[in-house]
């Protein structure tokens, strides 16, 4: 098993329903619209960075309606699931969304993600044939969850296998999307590196659509700042920096570097 620090970076490719949270209204043709676009812009960034590969957490829905550009983002990336809806879920749209991402990419799917972190029993999980989940943020986000119970770092739950996103080792503090653009860079940076030299290992997650201007949404300023040019030109740093500290990989790679799958 190889000792390099694995940098897991991912994407939760979506419908942009984000304002439905807030009761501002926004259709499904401009949540496609302006997830599309954020893809769009944010791959800019990420097919500059030769050395780079992630994992995009996809919702069927949102692939089916660009299916070439998932598929041509599979052909170097891992594609997972996002269940079929951002918005709406049933369990059987666990295994639905699985083979249509797969029906598009020609390839298995390995992975799942529950929008928003929600909870999800780990037997229809594995009933739905995924390998691994990475639907839990094991720290406390005030409204969403309480975490702080679950473990930091992969583990087992029902015998399927849970990767958490990353969360600094002594406090807890979410290393997502929200800290990522409402903390100076340097101190995102920092606990970054700490998680990463700590546990072998860092997950980040973050959203196309906040790599496009998403003001007049409605939505609260903690959600939209640092969106769009300013976001992409911390996200491209942010890859500079850590290709510095260890490998980019993909989820499922990491996996199979540890023998776990």
């Amino acid at each position: 098993m190889s000792k390099q620090r694995l940098i897991l970076v991912s994407f939760d490719v979506e419908e942009f329903d984000m304002p439905l949270e807030y009761q501002h209204a926004i259709g499904v043709a401009a949540q496609m619209r302006v997830g599309y676009e954020g893809l769009q812009k944010m791959m800019q960034v990420i097919d500059a960075q030769s050395s780079f590969t992630g994992t995009f957490f996809t919702t069927a829905n949102f692939a089916n309606e660009y299916a070439s550009d998932i598929r041509q983002i599979s052909e170097k990336h891992e594609i997972a699931s996002h269940t079929y809806f951002h918005t709406d879920f049933e369990v059987p749209h666990l295994l639905q969304s699985r083979a249509k991402l797969e029906e598009i990419t020609g390839k298995p799917v390995y992975g799942l993600r529950m929008p928003r972190m929600r909870p999800v029993a780990m037997k229809d999980v594995e009933e739905a044939g995924y390998l691994y989940d990475s639907s839990v943020n094991p720290t406390w986000i005030p409204g969403r969850y309480d975490n702080r119970h679950k473990p930091r770092t992969l583990y087992r739950e029902e015998g399927m296998l849970r990767l958490p996103a990353s969360v600094s080792p002594r406090w807890r503090i979410p290393l997502f999307w929200l800290l990522f653009k409402n903390t100076p860079y340097t101190v995102f940076k920092m606990l970054t590196l700490q998680t990463l030299r700590n546990d072998g290992y860092v997950c980040l997650y973050f959203h196309p659509w906040e790599f496009i201007d998403i003001r007049g949404y409605g939505l609260p300023g903690y959600t939209r700042r640092w969106c769009g040019e300013q976001l992409r030109d911390r996200l491209d740093r942010l890859l500079k920096d850590l290709a510095t500290e260890g490998e980019f990989a993909t989820i499922y790679d990491m996996l199979q570097q540890q023998r776990t799958v």
